[in-house]
């Protein structure tokens, strides 16, 4: 009675071919069933696979059939975002990610409704009124991967390019001499089959590598990310799509150790902030797709060392997907950005550094009467992005960029200023439209910029008054 009653005996070998089970399924799988190769089976023992560990021959017979059938290249996506998922949530998995309790749930509604109160009272921009969420890490990654898709597409591409340039090239030097002898086993390739050829024709599988290798190391940073991140935009880009205010009480709790903080004022303070992130999203359209634009704009023009990847495709196991993100981590991109990426950069810093700013006010006004120590609260979340934050790293990795407000400070005094001489209705108006809204320049000088609104603004008021005194005296 054979092992797979699914699967046909080998013609000629009742006995099997003597390859594990798990392999000899999907090697017959990928050809309909035929039998196997007596040379190629043999080839495979003498590569010792009759002798792996079984359950790393699982996860190669996994691989071997996600790239021999295509399910990780062929759905015209830049990389495996499927995989990218189901490597996040291993991620935290390992970190002890659990169901959020209910009780946790209500304490973080709790929270929000009356952050949302203290709120009313400091911003001219009303609560959307959508749900509230206490998430799990597993949960903050399944909620946020679409856009995590959408930002390091780019980049997946490029990547993808680079890696099938590279391959080409290392083709294009072996010349009409094939591949040198004893660098495959003997009996691998079937009689006649020029080895140039058969590299060709895995072109494609390397291309479903790239995405696989892609998707390994977007999931890796996306579940290095949930295991920090506090809040659903904590990174201060909206990545989540239904604006709803999302806190992970995990890491709510592991943000508090250490602080010398209550608990329930640390996730009142985290909860204002990220209400107040989450309206002015919702109030102001047109800053969440400028900051998302701005990275992909800075991801589009990357220029990826085709050198290194060259190097990496002749020093590691093509079909080894670890192998190949391993020895890609953190050196796929050139350093010296271009001109588009230097505006896209700039754009990027200064509207991070306005959002950042304007939450920082506001929570700073939201808060002071109602949590005693509000001050350090805001000091240690000062300090989280000094050193890096939690997004930072993050990016590095998967677009070689910082993601870090550098301008924070005077953007922070801008809109502190604007209130003063406008009040708090005049700091949201100037949220009006990205052509009013402060630039890079306006944070060099925020009195000026000040005082430039304020005369725009009378101006328009005098304009408006002439024009009715006229239409009265006709």
């Amino acid at each position: 009675m054979p092992d797979h009653p699914d699967l046909p005996d080998l013609p000629g070998d009742d006995a099997g071919s003597g390859l594990p089970p798990e392999l000899e399924q999907v090697l017959r799988r990928l050809t309909g069933g035929a039998g196997l190769d007596p040379q190629m089976v043999q080839a495979l023992k003498d590569m010792g696979v009759d002798r792996v560990d079984p359950a790393m021959l699982e996860m190669m017979a996994g691989q071997v059939q996600a790239m021999f059938t295509g399910a990780a290249g062929d759905t015209g996506e830049p990389f495996n975002a499927t995989l990218a998922t189901d490597t996040a949530r291993k991620v935290v998995a390992a970190e002890g990610d659990t169901l959020v309790p209910d009780a946790a749930r209500r304490q973080v509604d709790q929270a929000v409704q009356v952050a949302e109160l203290w709120l009313d009272q400091v911003t001219a921009f009303e609560a959307p009124g959508i749900s509230t969420h206490a998430w799990s890490r597993a949960e903050w990654v399944e909620a946020t991967m679409p856009t995590w898709r959408d930002l390091v597409g780019p980049v997946a591409e490029g990547v993808g390019r680079a890696v099938g340039d590279a391959m080409r090239a290392q083709i294009a030097e072996l010349g009409e001499g094939g591949i040198p002898e004893g660098m495959l086993p003997e009996g691998l390739l079937p009689p006649g089959v020029d080895p140039a050829a058969m590299l060709g024709q895995m072109e494609p599988v390397m291309a479903r590598m790239s995405g696989s290798m892609f998707g390994l190391q977007v999931g890796q940073a996306v579940g290095a990310l949930a295991s920090e991140t506090v809040s659903g935009t904590e990174v201060g880009l909206p990545l989540v799509a239904d604006r709803s205010v999302a806190l992970l009480p995990a890491n709510v709790e592991a943000f508090a150790e250490g602080l010398g903080v209550d608990l329930d004022q640390v996730r009142l303070y985290l909860a204002v902030r990220e209400a107040a992130r989450v309206r002015l999203f919702a109030h102001v359209p047109w800053i969440g797709p400028q900051l998302l634009t701005a990275v992909r704009d800075y991801a589009r023009d990357i220029t990826i060392d085709t050198d290194r990847i060259e190097s990496a495709l002749q020093s590691v196991d093509p079909s080894d997907a670890t192998a190949l993100q391993s020895a890609l981590q953190d050196q796929l991109f050139r350093p010296e950005p271009s001109p588009s990426q230097r505006a896209a950069l700039s754009r990027l810093e200064t509207y991070l550094a306005l959002v950042e700013g304007w939450v920082d006010v506001v929570a700073e006004r939201a808060t002071r009467d109602h949590l005693p120590q509000a001050a350090s609260l805001a000091e240690a979340i000062r300090r989280r992005r000094a050193t890096g934050g939690p997004a930072e790293k993050v990016f590095s990795g998967l677009v070689g960029l910082e993601l870090r407000p550098r301008r924070l400070r005077d953007a922070a005094n801008l809109w502190a200023a604007l209130e003063a001489a406008r009040g708090q209705e005049g700091r949201d108006a100037a949220w009006g439209h990205p052509d009013v809204a402060p630039t890079a320049a306006d944070l060099d000088d925020p009195l000026g910029y000040v005082e430039r609104v304020g005369t725009s603004e009378d101006s328009a008021l005098d304009s408006a008054l002439d024009q009715i005194l006229r239409e009265g005296e006709q």
